[in-house]
């Protein structure tokens, strides 16, 4: 006999998304457009956590509501969490301590994973919405070296201001642009980077463009996530006992 177990809701959703409140576009590949997914994710906003307040300003003042919004997803059927920000690295440990599943705020926590990757004498650097609000607090939250390198798109021609103003369009062609200097300026002013991790969740539509351009492998919140729902929802094998490869006679 096979005994199923309930326990919850909503089943096949097992990844939660706790979202800052937003109104520029999400296109393909951001973690806010539900398409980017090869599987189903829930999501939750966080009323007043726009993106000024939790980049230039503390997410700590908000981590209330992002523990709001965490224990609805759980309740909901989430079995690991995620944020759709890099800075929210300062509230891991909160948001961790408060809810029963696993929980990945940030794709700076890839940093320190990627470098014990790396051959000798190459480390990992970090592209950024905002190099003047990225701190030594940030990335000591996400695990990373402190002295990580880092370079930020804040003298852009659209991608800071289009996000962290919110504004309701955006140029991406520009955005696109501004990613690929921010990422020639990382390998030019840095001789020893040996890979890069996306800070920016908004990043990652331009990943395969930064990894064309450098050569390097590029981390972003979507290689964290799918790698995340992986360890929640494994591939199943079978083992077949006629399988020739298992040698069994």
């Amino acid at each position: 006999m096979s005994v199923e177990y309930g326990g919850k809701t909503v089943f096949g959703a097992t990844v939660g998304v706790m979202m800052l409140e937003t109104q520029f576009p999400r296109i393909y590949g951001d973690i806010a457009n539900a398409n980017t997914w090869p599987f189903p994710v829930q999501y939750r906003i966080v009323p007043g956590a726009t993106p000024d307040k939790v980049v230039r300003q503390d997410p700590r003042l908000l981590v209330d509501g992002f523990i709001t919004a965490a224990h609805d997803l759980v309740k909901h059927g989430c079995d690991g969490l995620t944020t759709n920000c890099g800075f929210l690295a300062l509230i891991q440990d909160q948001i961790a301590e408060a809810v029963p599943v696993p929980v990945v705020t940030s794709s700076l926590m890839q940093i320190s994973m990627v470098d014990k990757t790396l051959p000798k004498g190459k480390r990992t650097g970090v592209i950024t919405i905002s190099k003047e609000s990225l701190t030594e607090a940030h990335l000591e939250a996400a695990g990373a070296p402190l002295d990580t390198p880092i370079v930020g798109t804040d003298n852009g021609r659209a991608f800071t201001h289009g996000i962290l103003d919110d504004q309701p369009s955006m140029d991406f062609a520009a955005c696109r642009l501004d990613l690929l200097d921010a990422a020639k300026e990382l390998v030019t002013t840095h001789n020893n980077i040996g890979a890069i991790v996306l800070e920016c969740t908004n990043i990652t539509p331009y990943a395969n463009d930064i990894r064309k351009l450098t050569g390097l492998p590029v981390y972003s919140i979507y290689t964290l996530v799918r790698w995340f729902h992986q360890a929640l929802v494994p591939d199943r094998f079978d083992v077949r006992l006629d399988d020739p490869t298992l040698n069994l006679a």
